[in-house]
């Protein structure tokens, strides 16, 4: 819907930064709707870093700049915003929305799917800029046009009413049990900690995929020094109910994911499981 609404019939190319697989897809997609130039990739490494900020130039008659906040698969995530200048800055904050605080008035538009901190899926979260909604052409099918849920005030179809309740109480619950965005982001970050100093303090043993200035707080990916332990690996940790653990093929090796919704306690079984892998093959 992005490249739909922004791109179609624009003057000037959607810029992307690619730095994961799901830039990968959203690339796919916008060239069925015009040029794309792709300002930065991180494809010859494996996306396991991410640009610096004079390494993305976009055009200045681009009709976007798409990033993916966090890339859930290889474990990359942005610290601050790139400067995309006078060019609206589009962003996909599917994994993190709601993980951390948001400077909004940054962006022209930031999409979101709820179900990784937000609701349930089958939620998608959408916060555009009053200028770029002009752009909403007509020509599109009503329910792809932007425009059209604006006036219908979100209500074109009928909502998933029960997933959108979810959602206000996770919003709720963030506000006034959580102590608001910041607090979230503070505890996240911690989480997060607790992981990378066991793969940095494990003399190799584990192996981080991204970079450590480009670390996930939302995914954490590794692998072990030797491909045999993986599967004792995601064996020994089942047993001690540590699942969905093994890490997306592109990837490989193993992926914790630390949403929102897993407490410190859980993150903190499987550091002492890491430890204890550890002490047992290393």
């Amino acid at each position: 819907m992005v490249p739909m609404n922004l791109l179609r019939g624009a003057d000037g190319p959607a810029v992307y930064a690619l730095t994961g697989s799901w830039g990968v897809m959203a690339i796919e997609q916008a060239r069925l709707e015009g040029p794309v130039q792709v300002a930065w990739s991180g494809e010859d490494d494996n996306f396991s870093g991410l640009p610096d900020p004079e390494q993305l130039q976009a055009d200045p008659l681009a009709a976007y700049f798409h990033f993916t906040s966090n890339e859930t698969i290889q474990g990359v995530q942005f610290s601050v915003e790139p400067d995309a200048g006078s060019v609206p800055l589009v962003c996909d904050a599917s994994s993190d929305f709601l993980s951390r605080p948001i400077p909004v008035n940054r962006y022209g538009l930031i999409y979101a799917c709820a179900q990784k901190n937000a609701g349930p899926a089958g939620v998608t979260i959408v916060l555009i800029h009053n200028d770029l909604v002009e752009r909403c052409t007509d020509s599109l099918p009503g329910y792809l046009n932007y425009r059209k849920h604006i006036k219908a005030n979100s209500l074109y179809n009928t909502p998933p009413a029960f997933g959108i309740y979810l959602v206000g109480l996770v919003a709720r619950w963030l506000s006034e049990d959580m102590g608001g965005l910041e607090k979230m982001a503070t505890i996240n970050q911690e989480k997060s900690q607790l992981l990378y100093e066991m793969i940095d303090q494990s003399d190799g043993f584990y192996q981080g995929h991204a970079r450590p200035e480009c670390r996930s707080t939302m995914n954490v990916t590794f692998r072990l020094s030797d491909d045999r332990f993986e599967a004792d690996f995601l064996a020994q940790a089942k047993s001690r109910n540590l699942v969905q653990l093994k890490g997306h093929r592109s990837v490989g090796g193993i992926r914790a994911s630390i949403y929102n919704a897993m407490p410190r306690e859980g993150v903190v079984a499987l550091r002492d499981f890491m430890q204890d892998f550890l002490t047992q093959h290393g």
